[in-house]
């Protein structure tokens, strides 16, 4: 397929981007960009330890250099950390320049998923309550993505299908 459009996924950590964005990358042949995973090989430590020594503040800031460079390729699957869309020069870049597709599931599901994950900094030390709100108010802004593919009821392989007739007929 001719396509210099990149396919940005954005969503809660858990909701499937890494899995999902590697899946479609192989299919399309395209090159698959995890951002979380270049931050990590960058500087040399887990996302978990950057919060830990560096702080969110630092984190964010990294997160936004490394996923506008990113951005700028062309022709690749990106996968988002699940707050990097929250950033306004992120998200007017994915906006302006990319096919986005927000993987939403319910708040349940989610929780499930993320609850006891060690390797999650904000989801390590959060309460159920906590977590329900950091859903809701990132969904704000997450349903500004071009596409949106509820999740809940599909199994992986209808969830790659979805994005990719979308994708193709876009």
């Amino acid at each position: 397929m001719e396509t210099k459009e990149n396919l940005v996924f954005l969503g809660m950590m858990g909701s499937g981007k890494s899995s999902i964005g590697l899946q479609i990358a192989k299919k399309l042949k395209l090159t698959f960009v995890d951002i979380d995973k270049e931050i990590e090989k960058e500087l040399g430590i887990s996302i978990k330890k950057i919060f830990e020594t560096k702080g969110e503040n630092f984190f964010r800031k990294f997160e936004e250099k490394i996923t506008l460079k990113k951005l700028k390729l062309e022709s690749v699957v990106i996968s988002l950390g699940g707050g990097a869309f929250t950033n306004k020069s992120i998200r007017k870049e994915v906006l302006r320049s990319s096919v986005s597709f927000w993987l939403n599931w319910n708040t349940t599901i989610l929780l499930k998923r993320i609850r006891y994950s060690k390797k999650r900094p904000l989801a390590f030390n959060a309460t159920d309550n906590e977590l329900v709100d950091l859903i809701k108010k990132r969904n704000n802004i997450y349903s500004k993505a071009l596409y949106e593919i509820k999740c809940d009821n599909l199994s992986k392989k209808q969830v790659i299908d979805k994005v990719l007739k979308i994708y193709e007929t876009h």
